[in-house]
């Protein structure tokens, strides 16, 4: 599966709604422009109408008449993000998106005790990485939530990505938690983590994957690396998901895959009562489309 195909699954979906916080940014109406375009969804967009509608008149006029969207006004960008929530909490919308709002005003929102979208577990990243030379899609968690996450933490981390491949057809994911080293250094805490993660697969903590770890990145994606390496294993040279020891290291590699190898990303924020779309006001509004196509996606599980 590549992002297009992503695309292409979640326009078969039927029914959804986008709940959009502050709408009024060139670059995400241009992406709602594009999936209401292929049918995807329908769009609650919250925001000041008059910029919202401004912004349609000068690139995305096609919306201006659009059945498919709804324009909701609200006089700051605080009050379209509650707005936006409420929306989701309320089941009027399947996914919320983040339009011209910071992160943290957008997750206060989310994190709010009475009407935001808690359920309890931690809230994680889940990046899915369409690389020239690989022909599947690979998944890359956590790197934009979790600054050193716990053993416990990586294990919801492991979870919630495992929920969003699934919803993708992934129906087995497997996982390699990575670290420096394919082997247990009792001075490297990646590799412990790594290892009781391994565990808690095998005993049923960590349900329908398959954990297999700690592993390099070389060796988990490349069967040749783990075959110099000697690994006999189900996951390494094959992961789906690679579970990354801290956000710096997520961060780099993230950031490595989309200026070094020119891959494409799709990236949705798991462990909430809906998925939410939290790409970066300099995305381009063909990453927001194939994260909006992955929110929509799993939604379902929801």
């Amino acid at each position: 599966m590549n992002l297009q195909s992503l695309v292409d699954l979640a326009t078969r979906k039927e029914n959804a709604t986008v709940a959009v916080a502050a709408a009024e940014d060139k670059e995400v109406l241009k992406s709602v422009s594009m999936a209401v375009e292929r049918g995807m969804a329908e769009f609650l967009l919250f925001g000041d109408s008059e910029k919202i509608e401004r912004v349609m008149e000068e690139s995305q006029r096609d919306l201006l008449n659009s059945t498919r969207i709804k324009v909701i006004h609200s006089p700051s960008v605080q009050h379209a993000a509650e707005l936006a929530v409420q929306a989701v909490n309320q089941k009027k919308a399947d996914v919320l998106m983040k339009g011209h709002v910071s992160t943290s005003v957008l997750l206060k929102a989310v994190l709010n005790k009475e009407w935001g979208l808690r359920t309890g577990n931690v809230l994680s990243h889940a990046a899915a990485f369409e690389v020239e030379g690989f022909e599947n899609l690979i998944f890359v968690t956590d790197a934009a939530m979790n600054i050193s996450p716990d053993l416990g933490q990586k294990a919801q981390i492991i979870q919630n990505t495992v929920s969003v491949a699934r919803s993708i057809g992934i129906d087995r994911p497997k996982v390699a938690p990575l670290a420096a080293v394919e082997v247990i250094n009792p001075q490297m805490q990646a590799t412990l983590d790594a290892a009781s993660l391994t565990v808690m697969n095998q005993r049923g903590q960590i349900k329908d994957c398959l954990v297999d770890g700690p592993l390099a990145l070389d060796n988990a994606v490349s069967s040749i690396a783990a075959g110099q390496k000697g690994i006999v294993s189900e996951v390494a040279g094959n992961a789906d998901i690679l579970l990354v020891p801290t956000i710096e290291s997520g961060n780099i590699l993230y950031k490595s895959l989309m200026y070094f190898a020119g891959a494409k990303v799709a990236a949705v924020i798991s462990g909430a009562k809906a998925p939410i779309v939290l790409t970066s006001r300099s995305d381009l509004a063909e990453s927001k489309l194939y994260s909006l196509a992955l929110a929509i996606c799993s939604s379902e599980n929801r």
